[in-house]
């Protein structure tokens, strides 16, 4: 029985690792060790509750939940998960990283309670949906600027919102407003753009300022990082 235990826990350190492996490579805030741990500590846990109470079952009279520890884990993997997820400009940054720990977490529990195929078939489909998704976020841009143009010029904004909407992957949102400047009326426009990377969106606004009569007035390439 106790090889058996080993090996679930070397199943679910290696199972944790491999998921940890990739957030590493993606440079987010929880990596190889912090899976590693999540998933190894989980299924410690299971085990624990599984199996840990036998000689107090054996008394006549006991009956104990067996699930009644491993229900902890859950709970408690939110004090992680919550240290991840931070809020910067108006941006909420670490949730996948905590939503992975928390998965992580039952990958560890499932191989802890001996559902192997389970656990195996978890941790692929977690890898392919992180590979996925950072396909996809490739694809349509991850990057969000935040960039204030004005100009004297009606149909110069117009141009430039021409020009976003026919890169179509980049244009999120705008407003646009106007205001009397002496004797001439002043249009100004917020725009929310989105890019494969910092790069992309400087080249965008160097695009931008080519326009004729058309300032940029500010630029936030922190926007949604």
């Amino acid at each position: 029985m106790n090889k058996i235990f080993f090996l679930r826990l070397i199943l679910a350190s290696v199972l944790g690792g491999a998921i940890g492996i990739n957030r590493e490579l993606r440079a987010k805030e929880a990596g190889i060790r912090t899976h590693f741990l999540v998933s190894l500590g989980s299924a410690l846990i299971m085990i624990i509750s599984q199996h840990g109470f036998n000689d107090v079952i054996d008394l006549a009279g006991y009956e104990l939940d067996p699930a009644r520890v491993a229900a902890q884990v859950v709970s408690g993997i939110g004090f992680i998960g919550a240290g991840m997820i931070i809020i910067q400009k108006h941006t909420i940054k670490g949730l996948t990283s905590a939503a992975g720990i928390w998965t992580t977490a039952g990958i560890g529990l499932t191989v802890g309670g001996g559902l192997y195929f389970v656990g195996i078939s978890a941790t692929i489909l977690t890898l392919i949906g992180f590979e996925l998704t950072t396909i996809i976020f490739k694809q349509i841009g991850t990057k969000t600027t935040a960039f204030v143009v004005s100009t004297t010029e009606k149909e110069a904004l117009q141009e430039v919102i021409q020009l976003l909407r026919k890169k179509h992957k980049y244009l999120q949102k705008y407003e646009v407003s106007d205001k009397m400047t002496g004797d001439e009326k002043v249009y100004s426009a917020t725009f929310e753009v989105r890019s494969n990377s910092t790069r992309d969106g400087t080249v965008l606004l160097e695009e931008i300022q080519a326009i004729p009569h058309v300032i940029v007035e500010k630029a936030d390439f922190s926007v949604g990082e």
